[in-house]
């Protein structure tokens, strides 16, 4: 069986309007589980694909910052 998980991702949310993409995400992270990280990740690579040079520069920027908070807070 191929599962091409991706795909199947791309397929759930693909008539979803922008008040559902956002309540996927929002839930996604609190609820925390880890069943919901490639579904993130897919949405992520979405965007990171349609983001221009400056607005990946931003989310590196912003990813940095996050990442050196959460630590910070452990």
């Amino acid at each position: 069986m191929d599962l091409n998980l991706r795909k199947a991702i791309l397929s759930n949310i693909a008539t979803n309007d922008q008040d559902q993409l956002e309540a996927t995400i929002v839930d996604a992270i609190q609820e925390g589980e880890e069943k919901m990280l490639p579904g993130l990740g897919v949405i992520f690579e979405l965007i990171w694909k349609q983001a221009d040079e400056q607005e990946k520069q931003t989310m590196v920027d912003t990813l940095e910052q996050g990442v050196k908070q959460a630590v910070d807070g452990q």
